[in-house]
């Protein structure tokens, strides 16, 4: 009986701490949640102008050049991007709480313009920045600063993209490879389901992909997945590599961080030209068409060469110094290469590119049941065992690469011992 007594006793401290983080949960959800609603619509606009109005492209170069400035004059020209939400968390640094509108408005500008570039890195920081200066303000020990930070992360994660159980676990796992910390579940779940239930009151549909021709659960069906996971691996691989490397290609080539923007913006619209003219665009923005010609159409329009195309647009757009984020592009680039490659293999296309996008997805971000779990709420319940095979063979053998230079490997992927190193 003493257990029982004891548990008694702490039930009205643990009953208090529950409905205390509750409610910081809640609030945060509401407040990143309509901030990403906001977001959302402003990213919407931002390419329906573009689209209307092809000439906005010609204005690359300057709108390279604005942001640049503009994070000069807000003392924000180092700024880390996704990989100071990481430091936040892992130490609970504080982050400005002008990163919210700078990220804000220099990735509309993106994306009126034409530069390849996502939403959800940018939205990240944005949750992060708001929740983590309230958490500073309200003088909160680190350890609460650092799940409020995590709720801010996956509440403006959900109410962009529509995917309440991802952009949960995302913000958990991103962080510390091999390890979640499950103490902040339950705020970043609550916080990031009132993000979702409150983007869609807003009217912003979550996002979701109709999958053709599944595969069937069956010995072939799964070296199939090993295969396409493997290969994802790889794509992941160079997508990272490309991606790093244009930022530092732009660096030492170009030192000055105005005229890399100048002349990266010059090289996206000269790629632009050279794709196909003005109002062609198909690799322009985040790259949601491609993931649609991909998964939903079946690869109609795809090219083989499409992924690669995306993967050029999106390094040389963020290596000069766009904001914006890299998840989108990746989708993109594992949706178009995974549609390409499928039949090759006996898969349909759209099959193909469905398991492409998330096991890439996986293997840039080191996250395998984010990755699972979006598999399910991007494309059902239907086929997710063979999804969630593809996923984990990608996070297996992509190595230690990784979006996040500043993600924190803590278990190896080959054997369960910690080696504590940064994402390369």
């Amino acid at each position: 009986m003493k257990p029982l007594s004891s548990a008694l006793r702490a039930l009205p401290d643990e009953l208090a701490d529950f409905l205390r983080r509750a409610l910081f949960a809640i609030v945060i959800g509401l407040l990143v949640g309509a901030v990403g609603v906001a977001f959302h619509y402003g990213i919407d606009l931002a390419t329906e102008l573009r689209q209307e109005h092809h000439w906005l492209l010609c204005l690359l170069p300057l709108g390279g050049l604005a942001i640049v400035l503009l994070y000069q004059v807000c003392g924000m020209e180092k700024d880390q991007g996704t990989n100071l939400v990481l430091v936040a968390v892992r130490e609970h640094e504080p982050m400005r709480l002008r990163t919210a509108p700078l990220i804000f408005l220099s990735t509309i500008l993106t994306h009126l313009v034409g530069g390849s570039a996502g939403r959800e890195g940018a939205a990240l920081q944005l949750g992060a920045s708001i929740s983590s200066k309230i958490g500073h303000k309200l003088g909160l020990e680190p350890e609460e600063g650092r799940i409020l930070t995590v709720c801010g992360m996956a509440a403006a994660f959900s109410a962009l993209f529509g995917t309440p159980l991802t952009a949960a676990v995302f913000a958990l796992e991103v962080v510390h490879v091999g390890v979640i910390q499950y103490a902040a579940l339950v705020p970043a779940l609550l916080s990031s389901l009132v993000g979702f239930l409150l983007a869609g009151w807003l009217r912003v549909p979550p996002t979701a992909y109709t999958v053709s021709g599944l595969a069937v659960l069956s010995p072939l069906s799964l070296l199939q997945m090993v295969v396409v996971g493997a290969l994802c691996a790889v794509l992941a691989v160079f997508f990272c590599t490309v991606t790093h490397g244009a930022g530092r290609v732009y660096t030492k080539v170009l030192p000055d961080p105005r005229l890399r923007a100048l002349v990266g913006g010059a090289l996206v619209l000269l790629l632009s030209l050279l794709d196909g003219g003005l109002s062609h665009q198909y690799y322009n923005g985040a790259g949601g068409n491609l993931v649609e010609a991909a998964v939903t159409a079946g690869g109609m329009g795809v090219e083989p060469w499409a992924f690669l195309a995306k993967l050029l647009f999106t390094a040389v757009t963020l290596g000069a110094g766009f904001r914006g984020g890299e998840i989108v592009p990746t989708f993109a680039c594992g949706a178009t290469f995974g549609c390409v490659a499928a039949p090759f293999l006996g898969l349909s296309p759209s099959f193909g590119g469905a398991v492409g996008m998330v096991a890439t997805f996986c293997g840039v971000t080191n996250c395998p049941l984010s990755s699972i779990l979006l598999a399910y709420e991007l494309f059902g319940g239907d086929g997710l065992p063979l999804y969630a095979l593809a996923i984990a063979v990608a996070y297996r053998l992509s190595g230690y690469s990784g979006l996040y230079s500043e993600q924190q490997i803590i278990y190896s992927k080959r054997v369960p011992r910690e080696i504590d190193r940064k994402a390369e």
